[in-house]
């Protein structure tokens, strides 16, 4: 068989795969879900994981990862689909916290079940989100960003300042955990395995509830939105509640986090919500590939393990590898005598300016967040692409199609 022939197979048999895998989205989330859940109990075991630490600090890794995968999901919908720049995301996932923390903690003497909580804390951190766009919905680009932002820096001062209510700098502590879970085991500080299984299945359903509003003519307003909200409003498409549905929506994603992240914590203060989050959030959803939902779910988990895991054990790293010393110009350097820890913010910031510089689309881009910024070397292969978002080309072309109808 001729290269040439090779390419074609191996090209119809990705179109296929890619086709079956469009078709059954839910399963195929599923079944990618499975395998990762497998990877994580399984990799951690063996070299070259637990040479840099044990089995449970890994599995503790994997559900604080999962935490901020689903932060980058649900900024995904405000930022990715609808293109409304959010830089508070941080105050949504401050409210589902304390939400738990009111419900399951000495402080409030009441110890609610964890799981009826998840929709509660999410619907709470919904209704904000609802409060926080319905007042700015006028506002578009910079200046939305920076009413966004101001929004992010209250809430945590609210919380800080208000004493009686969320005992200030001090927080809410010994807040109650997880009833224990069949087969999984109990919710402890030291086996946090119980924690990964339960958060791989609340990203496994965040993951199909996002794909099949991405799918649905919700998501295709939303696109219609951030490509042109003028000519979206000319086709009939009721940008206010469609903007209220995305702020709602994302906001809902991040109190889910909020309230496993504080059962997992069982402590909530407000510097766990400071403007940080939201920024390494936004930079989670830009480097893994914005519009592209499971591209931004392994973006998100590739940036935390990196800044929480990889910086941390760059030393034990260096050490293993035994790196040997060598010389630029008059300098002498001996890797094994730097302390890697002091320069971890360096080299992250490195790290994203590269990133940007080299692959500005990020990780796994959308066919069209690509083709948006590699116009000139896609301007052969035609409309396909250029009206295509992620894996559902067809119903994005049609519905660009009939919307310059309708400007026209």
């Amino acid at each position: 068989m001729s290269a040439t022939a090779r390419q074609a197979a191996q090209r119809g048999w990705r179109d296929r795969l890619h086709d079956a895998a469009s078709a059954h989205r839910s399963i195929s989330v599923v079944v990618g879900m499975t395998i990762a859940g497998i990877l994580a109990i399984i990799l951690p075991r063996i070299p070259p994981l637990n040479m840099l630490q044990s089995a449970n600090p890994w599995y503790d890794a994997f559900a604080n990862a999962g935490v901020f995968i689903l932060l980058a999901m649900g900024l995904n919908v405000v930022v990715g689909l609808a293109g409304l720049l959010d830089l508070g995301y941080a105050a949504f996932f401050a409210i589902g916290a304390y939400t738990y923390a009111y419900s399951n903690s000495p402080f409030s003497g009441l110890d609610l079940p964890f799981f009826p909580m998840l929709i509660v804390g999410a619907g709470v951190a919904a209704l904000f989100g609802i409060a926080l766009g319905a007042p700015t919905l006028r506002l578009r680009g910079d200046y939305l960003a920076i009413m966004t932002l101001g929004f992010g820096e209250i809430v945590p001062i609210v919380f800080l300042n208000l004493d009686k209510w969320t005992m200030g700098t001090n927080g809410i502590g010994g807040l109650y955990r997880p009833e224990p879970l069949p087969l999984i085991g109990e919710f402890t500080p030291i086996s946090p395995f119980a924690y990964m299984i339960v958060m791989l299945f609340i990203v496994t359903l965040a993951m199909i509830l996002m794909y099949r509003l991405h799918d649905s003519r919700i998501g295709r307003a939303w696109v219609a939105i951030r490509e042109d909200e003028l000519a979206a409003a000319a086709n009939g498409i009721n940008t206010v509640v469609t903007k209220l549905l995305a702020f709602a929506l994302g906001a809902t994603t991040s109190g889910f986090a909020g309230v496993f992240n504080a059962s997992k914590l069982v402590i909530v203060s407000p510097d766990q919500f400071l403007f940080t989050v939201s920024f390494t959030v936004l930079a989670m959803v830009i480097i893994g590939g914005m519009g592209n939902i499971w591209g931004v779910a392994v973006g998100a988990f590739i940036v935390y393990m990196i800044q929480a895991v990889f910086l941390k054990q760059i030393n034990t790293v260096v050490e293993i590898l035994h790196l040997p010393a060598f010389d630029l110009g008059p300098l002498h350097v001996d890797l094994l005598q730097i302390n890697f820890l002091n320069y971890q913010f360096l080299l992250y910031g490195i790290a994203l300016v590269l990133m940007m510089l080299y692959r500005p689309e990020g990780l796994f881009p959308s066919r069209a967040r690509r083709a948006e910024l590699h116009a000139d070397e896609d301007a052969g292969e035609g409309p396909e692409v250029l009206g295509a978002l992620g894996e559902t080309p067809g119903a994005e072309e049609d519905f660009g199609e009939s919307t310059q109808e309708g400007v026209r």
